[in-house]
């Protein structure tokens, strides 16, 4: 890895996500009720667990709403969830002040054109693999996995080991 790029990721205390396309796969599911279903990824969210655990904070950042991303959150208690949050930017910036950080301590994962502004402007740029072209352009680092199906915990065990945290996270489990 570049001397740059770890630069970059040791300064990392926040962790955004979007959620169509990076928490989840970007399908979106209606039942016969037309209640809206996402589908999210098990290790994905214990990686959010985990890097909770170790002292960071997350924040989910999306352009759409669903009553499922609140429950989500909850279930894994993420620090804020920005919905209907369009243009990103403006949420951004609220969730700056919030947390009395600077953008080179932010790290956003996205994967669509509506994350281009954010991923200007943070330290740690993170596209998903199918992420659109792009996005994949603006990104500091792209991910194997795709969105909703990995690609959240690859990019926090890349943080956690940047940051010499996680060897301390896997022997609190041995």
């Amino acid at each position: 890895m570049k001397t740059e790029l770890i630069e970059k990721i040791k300064k990392i205390q926040l962790l955004i996500l979007d959620v169509d396309g990076v928490l989840t796969n970007g399908k979106i599911i209606f039942n016969d009720q037309g209640k809206e279903i996402k589908v999210f990824d098990v290790q994905d969210g214990f990686g959010i667990v985990l890097f909770r655990k170790a002292g960071y904070k997350v924040a989910i950042l999306s352009a759409r709403s669903a009553p499922a991303v609140k429950m989500r959150a909850r279930d894994l208690k993420i620090d804020k969830v920005c919905q209907d949050a369009y243009p990103k930017i403006k949420a951004y910036k609220k969730l700056l002040k919030e947390f009395k950080l600077k953008d080179e301590q932010v790290c956003f994962m996205g994967d669509d054109l509506t994350d281009l502004e954010v991923l200007g402007r943070v330290g740690f740029a993170v596209a998903v693999s199918n992420a659109v072209v792009e996005v994949k352009r603006a990104a500091d680092y792209i991910t194997k996995e795709k969105g909703g199906e990995g690609a959240i915990r690859e990019v926090i065990e890349l943080i956690l080991k940047t940051q010499g945290r996680w060897r301390k996270i896997v022997q609190s489990f041995s």
